[in-house]
């Protein structure tokens, strides 16, 4: 199971990486990277909740925490700065699949103020509503386990 918790997360850090999310922005940094892959999760642990096994989607949950401290680690912070920053960005997680639990039951007003939170003012919240829009509908034409073959775009 771990091969396909790496793919599946390999697929959302790519995902991640679709340069066409960041063009509004001057600066693509590691903190915008994460906060999409945080979106990137949070739908895709939505979607799946009642159709996977908690313990499967937690141990992929628990994977996907690890690489993210390791992705800290390699940016090269200590470990008293790692255990605060961890803290942080999980509350941010946390935060955002709090957010999403209710995502269809309201308007896009509401969606893009959500979006607006986390994802920096300069960027255009209808940009990001579409792309999850389409990003969810894929999640939902999909299993668990069919993610972990190679996505090359939505």
């Amino acid at each position: 199971m771990n091969k396909i918790y790496l793919n599946i997360y390999n697929n959302l850090i790519k995902l991640t990486r679709n340069k066409n999310l960041y063009n509004n922005n001057h600066q693509d940094t590691f903190y915008d990277r994460m906060i999409i892959f945080f979106f990137h999760l949070s739908f895709l642990l939505k979607t799946f909740k009642n159709i996977e096994s908690k313990d499967d989607l937690q141990k992929f949950f628990d994977f996907c925490i690890k690489q993210l401290e390791l992705s800290i680690r390699e940016i090269g912070y200590g470990d008293a700065t790692i255990n605060k920053k961890m803290k942080d960005y999980i509350n941010i997680l946390f935060s955002i699949i709090d957010k999403l639990d209710k995502w269809e039951l309201i308007n896009d007003i509401e969606k893009k103020k959500i979006l607006s939170k986390y994802i920096n003012e300069d960027k255009d919240p209808e940009k990001y509503l579409i792309y999850f829009e389409k990003y969810s509908n894929f999640l939902a034409k999909n299993t668990f386990k069919n993610l972990s073959k190679d996505i090359l775009s939505l």
